[in-house]
């Protein structure tokens, strides 16, 4: 069985702590607080340039639901088309229909456009309708790997849909775990058949700023906006420990 760790990163430095730390890939994004969306071409070429590991690059014009307008679904494209040009592993990508399905025409153009890259359906997934038929759909579509928490608030509480979904998939494409994954939930979901797991090992920092002006929230007044948050290499490397000991297991 061939177990994955993928770091969810925001930055170059979180980027730089998920390598050393351990992680086999990463998933880069803008935002993570918010959960995710489209990093800009500098952001990523740097990313790319700080680290040896594959890095796949989530796309998400907007915070919110994943049915999108005509003009996001042409940014959304052109995105696309410039990670394959910066050299990106991958894109995490998805688009829903207004009734709760994968949006198949677009995201089959949208596969097309990724060319050789991977491709996995992020977690717009976990609000579609019926997980099974989108299962399906993925697969018949060309994803690689599906990011999910098992259509609930996290992984954990997702761990039986995981292991069915897993168990469907029939080696047809990747489940990945995420949303409060960690090391000392991997094992439940190791039992359920998952062997790819997707966390962020976040930690909290103080910024550099000295004065600070109380009371003028810059976009997120439920933030602390004098604090940064970076990928911890030592939660990381804990997260791969208890991996390597599945691995180790299982020869």
């Amino acid at each position: 069985m061939k177990y994955l760790l993928e770091v969810c990163v925001d930055s170059v430095e979180s980027a730089r702590y998920a390598e050393a730390g351990g992680a086999d890939r990463l998933e880069f994004c803008g935002n993570l607080i918010i959960g995710g969306t489209s990093p800009s071409n500098a952001f990523t070429k740097a990313v790319l340039e700080a680290v040896k590991i594959p890095v796949n690059v989530l796309l998400r014009p907007r915070f919110g639901d994943f049915c999108y307008t005509e003009d996001e679904k042409k940014v959304l494209l052109g995105e696309i088309a410039d990670c394959r040009e910066l050299g990106a592993h991958g894109v995490v990508i998805g688009a829903l229909t207004p009734d709760g399905e994968l949006d198949e025409p677009f995201l089959r153009e949208c596969i097309r456009t990724a060319g050789p890259m991977k491709v996995t359906l992020h977690r717009a997934f976990d609000l579609t309708r019926d997980a099974f038929a989108a299962l399906e759909q993925a697969i018949d579509l060309g994803f690689d790997t599906i990011l999910s928490s098992g259509q609930k608030a996290n992984a954990e509480l997702g761990a039986e849909l995981l292991g069915e979904l897993h168990q469907r998939s029939a080696g047809r494409i990747h489940i990945l775990a995420g949303s409060g994954v960690g090391a000392g939930n991997i094992p439940l979901l190791a039992e359920k058949g998952i062997c790819h797991f997707h966390c962020s090992g976040k930690r909290n920092v103080d910024g550099p700023m000295k004065y600070r002006r109380e009371g003028v929230p810059m976009g997120l007044p439920m933030a602390d906006e004098y604090q940064r948050t970076y990928t911890d290499q030592k939660t990381v490397r804990a997260v791969k420990d208890v991996i390597e000991g599945l691995a180790a297991a299982d020869k």
